[in-house]
């Protein structure tokens, strides 16, 4: 039996689908990118008026999908530090340097849930951002 979650704080999802779904104590978010809520914001990105990419900041990227992963934790009654395993999506393995900084930063070292990852290079995201990432979490 499983139980599906809707954050009334994070970005939306671009379809149909939950942002979480419990199944025992596991909980499994769907891809979280860095979108605005309510909007077609995506922080760190410059768009040309087609919405074709034209520049992305990948810090600014990766400390917002940062962001929105911990609401929709939050919202589906986890935490942070219940993350097990993360796999990362980028649209450009040039910017891995400067994600692996930030990420390292979130969860790495004394009190951070340091989990599993695989990290992937892809061609494109369903929307035009650099950077996704796919969590597990297990409520203690």
């Amino acid at each position: 039996m499983s139980e599906s979650f809707e954050s009334s704080r994070a970005a939306e999802p671009v379809g149909a689908f939950p942002h979480a779904k419990r199944v025992g104590n596991l909980l499994f978010l769907s891809g979280i990118g860095p979108r605005v809520r309510g909007s077609k914001e995506i922080p760190g990105a410059t768009l040309d008026a087609a919405g074709g990419v034209l520049a992305h900041d990948i810090e600014v990227q990766c400390r917002a999908v940062f962001d929105n992963v911990r609401l929709v934790l939050e919202d589906a009654g986890a935490s942070w530090n219940d993350i097990v395993d993360v796999t990362v999506f980028l649209t450009n393995m040039t910017d891995f340097p400067v994600y692996n900084r930030i990420y390292a930063e979130y969860f790495a070292g004394p009190g951070k849930p340091n989990p599993t990852r695989t990290t992937v290079a892809v061609t494109a995201l369903p929307t035009p951002i650099a950077v996704e990432l796919k969590v597990i979490a297990a409520r203690r």
